[in-house]
């Protein structure tokens, strides 16, 4: 066995490289993207839109693939995937083409960022499973500081095309060959294998007339919270501004990552025996919390400071719960398939944020649309209380326990 140090910094810079360059770049390319096009913004991030909604529903195929041929096959064939999507993206001549490679980029991602990573680390050792997804994820939380400033820089002297090729070529050099690496440490489970109602690793799985109702609750409170960050992130400097922090709207913003890294830090550092159903609530207060101190501070600017480091916070665990709830509750067992109709649910709710917080904004202004958001996130806050009722009294372990199993 590989060194898992060594899988997690590999796997971590796979996820910079994905999540980089296939989601936070866009933002930054985009006025490009839109005057070589002849379109509006609002037209580019329609379609940016659109190719997360058919991301969604490829989602669930990746990741039974990923539970059939193993999650390093498939990242292998995504990170193939992304290069060719991202170059044919570069080189279409026009609008339709653009879309075509926007959608196509949207779908590989679904193959190389978290759902299939996380079923890789389940895939290599189910036992860890749950501190090395927080481990990743606290690597992976550098994507948009560092991949921000590199796409900005490369936008100085190349066109959104050529960064795209660059982009292309790190997919093919860097990811290709890390994920081919790893395949050959993740194995799905063998064919035929019985799916136990508890498995050798001590993870408690829940009893069949309870799995329905906790994956629809666990489906509403991941949807919810990824509604908040889609709308709350897009919107960011404009809604700022329209509080009265304009002035100060890019700094605050600029808070926002190294809160989510701190997040999943102090969780490394101090939470390894806290349950995913607690660290789930947790995560879903922060958000409607930081929200609350926004609404009630504008536009005083420690105030909104505040939003920003606590919205990060509550970003950060959530990233974590995606990956260790879903294992906590259900197992290994056919967690790549679980975790991908999950994802499939959640990107196409979030999906739609951008446009629903801007039309409540504009139709009724920035109070009532943060509003809105107070209140989902409230909402993910009672779909995570109900799932802990349910886990409450049944043994299911904790990820402290497993890593000690």
């Amino acid at each position: 066995m590989a060194d898992r140090r060594l899988v997690i910094a590999a796997l971590g810079l796979s996820q910079i490289i994905g999540y980089g360059t296939l989601y936070y770049a866009f933002g930054v390319l985009a006025p490009a993207m839109a005057a070589d096009l002849g379109w509006s913004g609002e037209w580019v991030f329609g379609a940016l839109s659109l190719a997360l909604l058919a991301a969604g529903l490829v989602a669930p195929i990746a990741g039974r693939w990923a539970d059939q041929y193993g999650a390093g096959r498939v990242m292998t064939l995504g990170s193939a995937a992304a290069a060719l999507a991202l170059a044919g993206c570069a080189l279409a001549p026009g609008k339709l083409g653009f879309l075509f490679g926007l959608i196509a980029i949207e779908v590989a991602s679904t193959f190389v960022q978290y759902t299939a990573a996380f079923a890789l680390l389940v895939q290599i050792d189910h036992l860890r499973a749950s501190r090395d997804i927080t481990y990743l994820t606290l690597i992976a939380g550098f994507a948009s500081t560092l991949l921000w400033p590199v796409t900005a820089a490369l936008q100085q002297v190349l066109t959104w095309r050529e960064v795209y090729l660059v982009f292309a070529a790190a997919h093919l050099l860097l990811c290709l060959p890390i994920h081919h690496w790893l395949s050959s440490l993740s194995r799905p489970p063998a064919a035929g294998t019985a799916m136990p109602e508890a498995n050798a690793g001590g993870i408690g799985l829940l009893p069949t007339a309870q799995r329905r109702r906790c994956f629809a609750l666990m489906a509403v409170g991941f949807s919810l919270l990824s509604f908040v960050n889609a709308a709350t992130l897009v919107h960011m400097l404009p809604m700022l501004g329209a509080l009265g922090l304009g002035a100060m709207a890019v700094a605050i913003s600029t808070v926002f990552g190294p809160a989510q890294v701190l997040g999943r830090l102090t969780n490394m550092v101090f939470g390894a025996e806290l349950p995913a159903t607690r660290l789930a609530v947790l995560a879903a207060l922060f958000e409607p919390l930081a929200i609350a101190v926004l609404l009630l501070s504008a536009p005083w600017s420690p105030g909104a400071m505040a939003f920003a480091i606590l919205f990060g916070l509550g970003s950060g665990l959530g990233s974590i719960v995606q990956g260790t709830l879903p294992l906590q509750l259900f197992g290994k067992h056919g967690y790549g398939a679980l975790s991908g109709r999950i994802a499939a649910i959640r990107l196409a709710v979030s999906a739609t944020a951008p446009f629903v917080f801007a039309f409540v904004m504009e139709s009724f202004g920035v109070v009532s649309a943060l509003a809105v958001v107070f209140v989902l996130g409230a909402g993910a806050i009672f779909a995570f209380a109900w799932i802990g009722r349910f886990t409450l009294h049944r043994g299911v372990a904790s990820p402290g326990v497993l890593a000690e199993s």
